[in-house]
């Protein structure tokens, strides 16, 4: 899909009565889910994006995170100040909670090999649950700055961390001792990813600069890439690998080549009637090419790629 692909929209998902931050599914399948300032967790299709939302969960304070683990059919909330929440998606009732040091929840990534759950929290610390019970392992104060993008590479045993302090700590995933420090940024990090065959890590937030570090020579700067005008609030591969998603505070989407990094695709409101505000998330819920993306402006969009 490396040519540059023509985007369509689909629909437009509309009921959450504030900003929408979070996003969250399994790759294959069709529901996907999102939540934001609204306290509101909805559930929808990708497959008919036609149908309405369908609510799931209604917690006090706004949702910065969300995770699906589909084997246990649960979603996991990073209740902002509340702690972490699993939601039994069947029943539609709280199964775990999990108090945290009261702050903000910025991201929440699973290792299925550790069965282990890292929180990037507002305080700068970062959390460590068990999957099992949802019981709090261990607590790491990293940072005197929020905590406020995770990134796991399951096969090097490491996880990245990016904060408003500007740097991205690079731990061991098990002893949470730190091997590199990212320095680069000139702003937050707002988000991180490894490229899906794990050689490099990228890197976005504040500056607006899209960062790749080649991962095997000690995470040096392989590329920087002045990606959007504002602040870049995600970034995200497609199933397949070949086109890489970023959006920002610019109120665009724009598809890159995931293997290249040359620009495909700009998706904003004057080609594609695109978000009319800060485009906060995005996922991909892996078929016919389907992108969906959420706002400021209280919708998510749905769009697809030819």
């Amino acid at each position: 899909m490396s040519s540059r692909p023509q985007v369509q929209k689909l629909a437009t998902l509309t009921g959450h009565r504030d900003c929408v931050y979070a996003l969250a599914g399994t790759v294959g399948q069709e529901t996907f889910y999102s939540a934001g300032a609204d306290g509101m967790v909805a559930a929808w299709s990708s497959a008919a994006p036609e149908r309405d939302g369908e609510l799931v969960a209604k917690v006090e304070n706004s949702v910065y995170a969300l995770l699906h683990l589909p084997a246990r059919n649960l979603l996991v909330l990073g209740h902002n100040f509340q702690g972490v929440q699993a939601i039994d998606l069947g029943e539609k009732k709280l199964l775990f909670a999990t108090a945290l040091p009261a702050a903000a929840i910025f991201d929440v990534a699973y290792s299925p090999q550790r069965q282990r759950l890292y929180v990037a929290l507002g305080d700068g610390t970062l959390a460590v649950l068990s999957a099992a019970d949802f019981k709090v392992e261990t607590l790491v104060r990293l940072s005197e700055k929020s905590l406020r993008c995770l990134a796991l590479h399951e096969e090097r045993g490491e996880l990245a961390v990016g904060g408003s302090d500007w740097l991205v700590r690079v731990l061991d995933v098990d002893s949470l001792q730190s091997k590199h420090v990212i320095k680069g940024a000139t702003n937050s990090v707002f988000t991180a990813a490894y490229s899906p065959d794990g050689r490099y890590l990228l890197t976005a937030g504040r500056d607006a600069h899209l960062r790749i570090w080649d991962v095997a020579a000690g995470y040096q700067e392989h590329r920087s890439i002045v990606a959007h005008m504002f602040t870049i609030n995600h970034l995200a591969f497609s199933p397949d690998e070949a086109v890489l998603a970023t959006c920002s505070m610019d109120k665009s989407i724009k598809l890159w080549d995931a293997r290249t990094w040359e620009l495909l695709r700009v998706v904003d409101r004057a080609r594609h009637a695109g978000h009319g505000t800060s485009v906060n998330k995005l996922f991909w819920p892996g078929r016919q090419n389907r992108l969906v993306s959420c706002s400021d402006d209280r919708s998510l969009a749905v769009w697809e790629l030819s």
